[in-house]
């Protein structure tokens, strides 16, 4: 996922100059610091006491509900560990930021993590503006940075096509989910012609509409028609009046919850009733407050997990976590679950080499194969990205009612 915007784009710029002017004088929003009983032996070797793990995730702003349910997951997963005593005998030290949803302020808090926290790794931030923000910090002071969300194409690789060294995805990517979401269009909607309404202010709806025509009209669908909006728009009344008059058979929705929700809702309020499919970034309970049941009816959408799941893996997280915090987990919940344990199993694995540094870490994230994660087995490939199975969701009064393997083929 990605916020990007020229506001956000200067406010990363102004990160970056922040950065290199130095941020060891900053005070952050979080606790910790380097343990008494720590040895340092580089800028991230953790010999001995607690083994300090960073999460910079979006619990305010724009997106909280992305950061909030993913630290939840974090927080679970790290409870669990410590109280199956650790990793080799020691406690795992979180240490907790808020971004705000700011990729000015997600670069500034991961590098004080980095250079003051002396963190072995960062979970976070969720959406890929933030994320990539982070990324050169984390080549720069050679600390992995692990995003359960961040989906946009460029995060892991750069503009050339280079493997980014230091920065890791546990989710897919939006050239697969925009590609499975045109496949499931095109053979279980039997959908030939395709409206497509897109946050033209992030590289997150940008990129998933052009994987979606890309695979749409590849399989013999036309694209009628291409509106945008962008971030923050609330009132959609005249691109909805332009499509009302369009013949098309669906919908595809490439935003977050926040216009999403307004979109679907103003649609079904004009008599636009064919089906409405969109990203991982429909999951979110804002979704259903902002729509109204009613008009989450024919809506679908990808995603990593689903509580209707009925494996044992699946079942047994949902349960310990409605016991932890009396409600039903979500898909940030769970990919915030998944990404600390990978890290977690990495730091094990980079622990029996016996030298514990953020690029033992690295190598160790790198390695990993056959990952039993609850949003589903991974390994990570070549371009640390992981490889995994992609679900299409669908709604019915608002409720998730089917969840069915998509091909990304």
């Amino acid at each position: 996922m990605n916020i990007s915007s020229a506001h956000k784009l200067r406010g990363v710029a102004a990160g970056l100059l922040v950065a290199g002017l130095g941020l060891a004088t900053l005070t952050g929003c979080g606790g910790g610091g380097s343990s008494p009983n720590t040895t340092q032996t580089g800028d991230t070797a953790q010999a001995t006491g607690p083994i300090k793990i960073g999460v910079n995730y979006e619990q305010s702003g724009a997106v909280a509900t992305y950061g909030q349910d993913s630290v939840d997951g974090i927080n679970m997963a790290i409870d669990e560990v410590n109280a199956a005593g650790g990793v080799n005998g020691r406690q795992v030290q979180l240490i907790t930021y808020d971004t705000k949803s700011d990729p000015a302020e997600a670069l500034t808090l991961a590098t004080k993590l980095m250079t003051q926290d002396k963190v072995l790794a960062i979970l976070g931030p969720a959406t890929s503006g933030s994320f990539t923000a982070t990324i050169p910090a984390a080549n720069q002071y050679k600390v992995p940075v692990i995003s359960g969300s961040a989906t946009a194409d460029t995060v892991t690789v750069d503009s050339s096509g280079n493997v980014q060294p230091f920065a890791f995805r546990t989710c897919f990517s939006d050239s697969l989910q925009g590609t499975a979401a045109a496949n499931y269009a095109l053979s279980t909607l039997n959908a030939k012609n395709a409206v497509i309404i897109k946050d033209n202010s992030s590289d997150y709806g940008k990129g998933l509409a052009d994987n979606f025509t890309a695979a749409f009209t590849a399989g013999g669908g036309n694209i009628v028609d291409q509106e945008a909006y962008v971030s923050g728009d609330t009132d959609f009344n005249a691109i909805l009046t332009r499509v009302r008059g369009m013949q098309f058979d669906m919908i595809y929705l490439p935003g977050y919850y926040n216009e999403a929700g307004l979109i679907i809702k103003a649609a079904r309020d004009l008599g636009i009733n064919q089906p409405v499919v969109g990203p991982d970034g429909f999951d979110s309970p804002d979704l259903l407050s902002l729509a109204g049941a009613s008009a989450l009816n024919n809506v679908f959408f990808t995603n990593h997990y689903s509580s209707l799941d009925q494996s044992d893996k699946v079942q047994s997280f949902i349960t310990a976590f409605k016991a932890k915090f009396n409600k039903e987990p979500s898909a940030f919940n769970a990919l915030g679950y998944d990404t600390a344990n990978f890290v977690v199993d990495a730091i094990k694995r980079a622990s029996a080499s016996g030298d514990l540094t953020g690029e033992t870490v690295q190598a160790a994230l790198a390695a990993t194969k056959d990952f039993p994660a609850v949003t589903g087995t991974f390994s990570v490939d070549a371009n640390h990205n992981a490889v995994k199975q992609i679900i299409m969701i669908s709604l019915k009064d608002g409720v998730q009612d089917t969840a069915v393997p998509v091909t990304t083929g």
